[in-house]
């Protein structure tokens, strides 16, 4: 595999725009759905505020991770926590998963777990050994559900996550943290997604956050730009965009609700403020999501 380039691209998904594609929290599919695509190989990159777990069960990947170099050929789990640069070739008999974490999940993670999945156990990598059967059918279930649109989908989606975090948790040993950005700035930006995800219905300036995290506005954009390659605001108002996506489509609420549950002050504002992110209003994106299939609750809705 290549070396890796000095301007490494920053992803959701790899190849998509920084626009988390969905209203879940979690993005599940198949290594060969997006590898084939990209003749087998995924170029170094790195994501900003994602946790990701590749699930290898046949075939062979050959991963670049920061400086290190491993070759997967059993079956396996290898750890991708944010900020981390890594890439990928597969050979063209492989099978396997791809779980990603969205920003707000990962908090929760954290929280019932006790400790940061970005920098505790770093890039690790499992040998899966005797738990093979297991774990098949973990990933599998997994990948089933989340393509599917059963009832109380979100709660089974989440009660399978939690399966694999104990999993890892038991299986997890110190290791070195990776060599991507400065440990300092890793942790500044770490920081930052934290207070986002605790008080982003506040809409706090740039400058308040930056405070709390103990730096300027200006370098705090500057940290953004460069590990996340979006400004400071342009993350606070994704993450205010992901939450009301994930209203419009799993809750009854109108817009009027939505916009004050958001601590918008007007619900005019917060139409514009939708409709400049998501390229259309609220309730046209909930008519398609609904004509999508996804679970979305009957309710007359306005603006």
């Amino acid at each position: 595999m290549k070396s890796i380039a000095p301007d490494i691209p920053v992803f959701k998904l790899y190849g998509e725009s920084l626009a988390w594609p969905t209203p879940d929290l979690l993005h599940c599919e198949s290594i060969p759905q997006r590898s084939s695509l990209h003749h087998w190989e995924i170029k170094p990159h790195r994501h900003a505020d994602l946790f990701q777990l590749l699930y290898v069960q046949e075939g062979e990947a050959l991963a670049a991770v920061e400086n290190q170099r491993l070759r997967l050929a059993e079956a396996a789990i290898q750890v991708v926590p944010p900020l981390c640069v890594h890439g990928f070739q597969f050979s063209e008999d492989i099978q396997g998963y791809v779980l990603t974490l969205a920003a707000p999940l990962v908090a929760h993670l954290e929280e019932l777990l006790g400790h940061n999945l970005g920098l505790q156990g770093g890039f690790a990598c499992y040998p899966v050994g005797a738990d093979r059967a297991y774990l098949d059918l973990l990933f599998e279930r997994l990948f089933r559900e989340y393509r599917g649109h059963e009832p109380a989908r979100e709660l089974q989606l989440q009660a399978l996550v939690n399966l694999l975090m104990v999993w890892l948790g038991r299986h997890e040993r110190r290791r070195a943290t990776p060599l991507g950005a400065s440990e300092r700035n890793r942790q500044h930006l770490t920081r930052f997604m934290r207070l986002v995800e605790q008080h982003y219905r506040e809409h706090l300036s740039v400058d308040a956050f930056a405070h709390r995290v103990g730096l300027s506005g200006v370098h705090l954009n500057s940290l953004c730009r460069q590990l996340v390659g979006q400004s400071a605001l342009q993350v606070i108002h994704q993450r205010l965009l992901l939450e009301a996506k994930r209203n419009l489509i799993y809750t009854a609420m109108t817009v009027n609700e939505l916009s004050d549950a958001l601590g918008f002050s007007d619900p005019a504002y917060f139409s514009r403020f939708f409709r400049r992110l998501a390229g259309q209003s609220p309730k046209a994106f909930r008519q398609s999501a609904a004509a999508g299939g996804a679970p979305t609750p009957h309710r007359d809705d306005e603006g």
